[in-house]
Parts: structure tokens; C-alpha cells; sequence
């Protein structure tokens, strides 16, 4: 992972994860106006509109320049084509974040998520110096988990009916991962 602080871009092997910019609310359309994306996540509508996005786009960078949360567009570092979406919270009171990704149906299977996941890690625990970083993904998504999984995060636990999508309760697996930097540290200071 390499942070571009002045452009707001971290890059890894394959990807340039940078802010959205208004430009890109036709493709956030396209790709989030999809039934199986709005199935596998909490937050985005169906059906998805060019509204939708420009207004999600709008806040980004404010919330990037006060430090709430990092919501980055993931990219192909070749060609440009937008490929999903990463964010990051930040909660400095506990000094942890959440992560929260989509990619778009047809790049799925690819590695992209894990290959944002994994930078978005790195982001959070040598630029931020968050000591956690958390997620969650509805049982019905495995897909999600993996990435978690591969990324180093551990489950935590099993939130029971913990949320409600089309009218049901949907339990959500909850996985975590403490910075190991913080924890090679505390283990050479005893």
C-alpha cells in the first residue's frame, strides 16, 4: 500500500483507490442499481439512482479532510474503470474503525475487494494509527466473510436478528482485527 496524501490515492498492485468525484455518479448508478448488490448490503437503496449517488459523492471529501471516514472509489490502476467502493470509519473517541466495501457484479470474483480491503487495513493502522478496525456482513453473504477472513480480521461474534432488510431480521457476523504493530509493541515493552 502507498498513500498519495496530497491526492488523497493510496495504490496497491492493481488498484487506485481515490476519492469519488461527481463524474463518476453515472457508474456508481450503474453498478449500484443491481438487486444483488442492495441483497448483500446494509445501506444502499434499491432502486439505486443518479440522486443516490451524487448525494453519497457530495460529503466525501469534507468527511475525508475532518477525519470521519475515508470513502474511497475502487479502481482499476490500468485503465481507470471503477470497480466498487471502500470506506472507513473513524472513531476517535475508541480509536477503532469499521470497513464497509461493494464491488460491482461483474468484476466480482476477481480479488478486487480483498485487494482494497487489505490497503484499506493498512490505511487505517499505519497512516491513522487506529488500534482496531471492525466489519460486518449479513449471514446470507459469505462472500463477504472471505475477504474478512483474508485479510486477517477474526470473528468476534454472531449478532442474532441484529438488523431488519425487506422486512426480516438478518443476523450479521462481526470480525475484527487490532493493529499488529501495536500488539508486537506491547509484547516487547513487558
Amino acid at each position: 500500500m502507498n498513500f498519495d496524501k496530497e491526492n488523497y490515492k493510496i495504490y496497491t498492485d492493481r488498484l487506485e483507490l481515490r476519492l469519488f468525484d461527481k463524474q463518476d455518479a453515472e457508474m456508481v448508478k450503474e453498478l449500484c442499481n443491481n438487486i444483488n448488490i442492495y441483497r448483500t448490503t446494509l445501506y444502499i437503496p434499491y432502486p439505486y439512482t443518479l440522486n443516490d449517488a451524487l448525494v453519497w459523492i457530495e460529503r466525501h471529501k469534507k468527511n475525508f479532510d475532518e477525519d470521519r471516514s475515508y470513502e474511497l472509489a475502487i479502481t482499476d490502476k490500468e485503465n481507470g474503470d471503477l470497480l466498487g467502493a471502500i470506506s472507513l470509519s473513524n472513531n476517535r473517541q475508541f480509536n477503532n474503525g469499521e470497513i464497509a466495501y461493494w464491488i460491482g457484479e461483474k468484476y466480482w470474483g476477481k480479488g478486487y475487494g480483498t485487494e482494497a480491503a487489505k490497503a484499506i487495513i493498512d490505511f487505517a493502522f499505519k497512516e491513522k494509527k487506529l488500534h482496531k478496525v471492525f466489519a460486518r456482513y449479513f449471514k446470507s453473504n459469505p462472500a463477504s466473510g472471505k475477504i474478512m477472513k483474508k485479510i486477517g480480521m477474526k470473528q468476534e461474534g454472531l449478532l442474532k436478528d441484529q438488523v431488519i432488510k425487506d422486512g426480516k431480521y438478518e443476523d450479521l457476523f462481526y470480525y475484527g482485527i487490532i493493529n499488529p504493530e501495536e500488539v508486537v509493541e506491547e509484547l516487547t515493552s513487558r
